[in-house]
């Protein structure tokens, strides 16, 4: 058996719930600057167990989790590793326990969701279809307490019947988890159901390890204080915040919520430092504007497409400018800083086409890249195959086609997103279509149909690879997986 290495306190904590789409890092962060002492990654999460790479983003300052899409899947930081806990979605024990080995040096926790109700978690019987399966839920809580390194914890729903309720938690506690997180109402009720506080306080009665109180923001907590009111009135040692945190989460501040123009350009500023996608913080500062969302800056923020559009929309552009050089300037010196850079000829500018883009997947449909359609035009006008290398290791790419060289002064994640920035620049600067959603192309389009032999339910087409393409190093590779983990709610 391993002996948990680090212990995190449990009793009397203010704790961010995990919640979908909302607890990324710079909701993380912010919540512990108002206070909180504990905060859970978002509940939703989707990580792919075959082929995750785990890198530490120099530039960031951060250690990322990557999908083998290129999608970062989890991003921490230093200053949360002692008090951020990892929410995974299973109903597998080992493959719990290999998720947990995998995160469990850059987080201070571990957690199982098993009270998300959503049919995309439970048809896979993970999430409140473990609270069904008694026997699942101990394999799976004994095992990760057994082999990690981290506190274990669950969170759960309650069921129909109290007398139910309470044999469950209790065969849950002999496991040896740390802490229980319960959600007062059962998997069925939606936040418009009062939370049942009478239950949450038996179960606190019966057990001996911390009891971590949940759902009280419909009906409870609307300021500071009633945090302490639902925590007394569920006799839990703890209470876990969800949605009055992600309205406002200076709702864990003791002197009061702060104006929530001061809240969401903190939130923004953080968003915009930790290289957040757009479309998270947009999805997140809606939740905070709420019946303000028609307001013109309501308006404004509805519109954005892009990161920099949004802090404009807040009076942010020039602290996004700021942020941006500076982050690029981090780039360069650590390029110049790689051992392998000095052995390698400059690098020729001159003559290079170069705009300030980045390749955005959810503007394109499945089949459909800025690359499929540089290559396509290429065959059409009886031009030699595009030639496309990184320049560097951050990443960066320069596309040459007709002897003529393009490239994007922004500098991306992946080797494969600067590949397609890099042809973007190209079809814009010849005036081409890049395969946008709602964007004519009808030449790739009927190529794609008339494809010979293809079997429409088969794979999926594979984009023609480029010559010249490098692999970023993993610290950690994990294989041999099918299971999507999905967190609760």
């Amino acid at each position: 058996m391993i002996v948990n290495s680090l212990s995190l306190c449990y009793h009397n904590k203010l704790i961010l719930a995990p919640m979908v789409r909302v607890g990324t890092l710079p909701m993380r962060l912010l919540a512990l600057d108002y206070g909180a002492d504990i905060v859970y990654c978002e509940a939703g999460l989707h990580l792919h167990l075959t082929d995750v790479l785990v890198f530490c983003a120099e530039v960031l300052s951060t250690v990322d989790f990557v999908a083998p899409d290129d999608r970062v899947v989890f991003r921490t930081c230093e200053r949360e590793q002692s008090r951020v806990v990892f929410q995974m979605g299973t109903s597998d024990a080992e493959r719990a326990l290999a998720v947990a080995r995998l995160v469990e040096n850059d987080v201070a926790g571990i957690d199982v969701n098993m009270g998300c109700p959503k049919e995309y978690s439970t048809k896979g019987g993970m999430g409140a279809a473990l609270l069904s399966d008694p026997d699942k839920i101990e394999k799976i809580l004994s095992t990760l307490v057994k082999g990690t390194h981290r506190p274990v914890t669950c969170k759960i729903r309650i069921l129909p019947s109290l007398e139910d309720t309470l044999n469950l938690v209790k065969r849950i506690e002999r496991t040896g988890i740390s802490a229980i997180a319960v959600h007062g109402r059962n998997r069925d009720e939606r936040p418009q159901h009062p939370v049942s506080c009478e239950v949450i306080r038996a179960i606190a009665e019966t057990l001996s390890i911390p009891v971590i109180a949940n759902g009280g923001s419909h009906d409870h907590i609307q300021q500071h204080l009633d945090i302490e009111d639902f925590r007394q009135a569920t006799a839990a040692s703890s209470v876990m915040v969800a949605r009055a945190a992600m309205w406002n989460p200076s709702i864990f501040l003791k002197d009061g919520l702060r104006p929530l123009e001061e809240v969401m350009q903190k939130y923004i500023r953080y968003a915009v430092q930790y290289d957040n996608h757009y479309t998270n913080t947009k999805y997140c500062l809606c939740q905070m504007l709420r019946e303000q969302l028609e307001s013109p800056q309501g308006r404004m923020l509805h519109a954005a497409q892009s990161s920099q559009e949004i802090c404009e929309a807040f009076g942010l552009g020039t602290f996004y400018e700021d942020t941006i050089r500076e982050l690029d300037a981090r780039r360069a010196d650590l390029l110049a800083k790689t051992p392998e850079a000095v052995e390698e000829p400059a690098e020729d500018t001159s003559g290079i086409i170069k705009m300030a883009i980045r390749f955005d997947r959810r503007a394109y449909p499945p089949q459909i890249t800025p690359k499929t359609c540089l290559l396509e035009w290429c065959r059409r006008e009886k031009l030699p195959q595009p030639v496309q290398r990184p320049i560097d290791r951050m990443f960066c790419s320069v596309v040459t086609v007709a002897e003529q060289k393009y490239q994007s002064t922004l500098w991306d994640k992946s080797k494969k997103l600067a590949e397609q920035t890099a042809a973007i620049v190209c079809l814009r600067s010849q005036g081409l279509p890049e395969g946008r959603l709602g964007e004519e192309n009808p030449s790739l389009n009927k190529r794609k149909r008339e494809a010979p032999n293809q079997d429409p339910g088969g794979p999926r087409v594979q984009e023609t690879a480029l010559p010249g393409e490098i692999c970023k190093k993993p610290f950690v590779t994990l294989e041999s997986s099918e299971e999507n983990l999905l967190e609760g709610c």
